[in-house]
């Protein structure tokens, strides 16, 4: 997890969460705390940033006239840059960390090279932790400024060197494209939204979609595949769904599941998601 010097979670509640990042304290909307009380009305008059939404997709932030465009924070050697998005994100999914991790240990155990294939990459969290690690890895998002921004965190994190290839793509598009030419990966990393759209209108549902993209996973590995690593963040995908999922898609293995909850100053839990991890049996962790 990251050192509290470069994130804590402050505070929740009312359908808000009160985050610091390095030393920049920002007040934003989380559906997760809708039920939740907030603990202490002093800490959030501290924000540096406040966030509102205007519509169902975007909104605005309320910040003062020397606030920075960008700044970075750390989780070991990695580096990322943080900016305010119209979306209401930074370019960092703090929860995350939990998947850096293991990430990192179940690459540096594998007593082999791996090629790694990073779907729905966003900043490139997962794709920086298995790449330090020694992973060759693929980083594919729909994006391509998302993509721009991967780069940007791979340079300052010392990594701009290290086998990376950087594509701006619809996932399962590649996904269908790499089974065709015969290409083939050892693990696949996957944190695919409820929603979205690829950069040539392409429509995903995670409901309708990723069971499909899944199989087309275990296809692409079925050689040699070291893990899966599934998170999610969609309501009614809890662990017992995402343990279904790998199953019933990747096949025999070990799979296990771990909530990516945040804990907050006051020791209180706010949930943000699930990851589901797939192992073969005889090396599972």
């Amino acid at each position: 997890m990251f050192n509290p010097d470069q994130y804590a979670l402050l505070d929740f509640g009312r359908g808000r969460k009160l985050e610091r990042f390095g030393a920049y304290t920002l007040d934003r909307t989380a559906p997760a705390a809708d039920e939740a009380s907030i603990a202490s009305v002093e800490a959030w008059r501290g924000a540096n940033a406040t966030y509102e939404r205007l519509d169902a997709e975007r909104g605005a932030w309320q910040t003062p006239a020397n606030a920075p465009e960008t700044w970075t924070i750390h989780h070991g050697s990695l580096v990322f840059e943080l900016r305010r998005t119209d979306f209401g994100q930074v370019g960092l999914f703090p929860e995350q960390a939990a998947n850096w991790d293991w990430l990192e240990q179940v690459v540096r155990g594998a007593q082999r090279p791996l090629k790694v294939l990073n779907l729905f990459a966003y900043t490139g969290g997962s794709s920086l932790a298995a790449a330090a690690a020694g992973a060759e890895v693929v980083h594919i998002d729909a994006a391509r400024n998302v993509v721009q921004w991967a780069r940007r965190n791979a340079e300052l994190s010392g990594l701009a060197d290290r086998p990376i290839r950087w594509i701006a793509e619809d996932a399962a598009k590649f996904v269908a494209r790499e089974l065709k030419r015969g290409h083939a990966y050892d693990a696949v990393i996957l944190d695919p939204p409820s929603y979205g759209h690829g950069p040539s209108g392409e429509v995903w549902k995670l409901a309708d979609h990723l069971p499909a993209l899944l199989a087309d996973c275990r296809r692409l590995t079925s050689a040699r595949r070291a893990f899966i690593l599934l998170s999610c963040h969609t309501p009614g995908y809890g662990p017992r769904q995402l343990r279904e999922l790998l199953r019933a898609h990747i096949g025999p293995g070990q799979v296990k599941v771990q909530s990516l909850d945040l804990v907050s100053a006051s020791g209180r839990t706010l949930p943000s998601g699930v990851a589901a991890r797939w192992l073969p049996a005889q090396v599972a962790s």
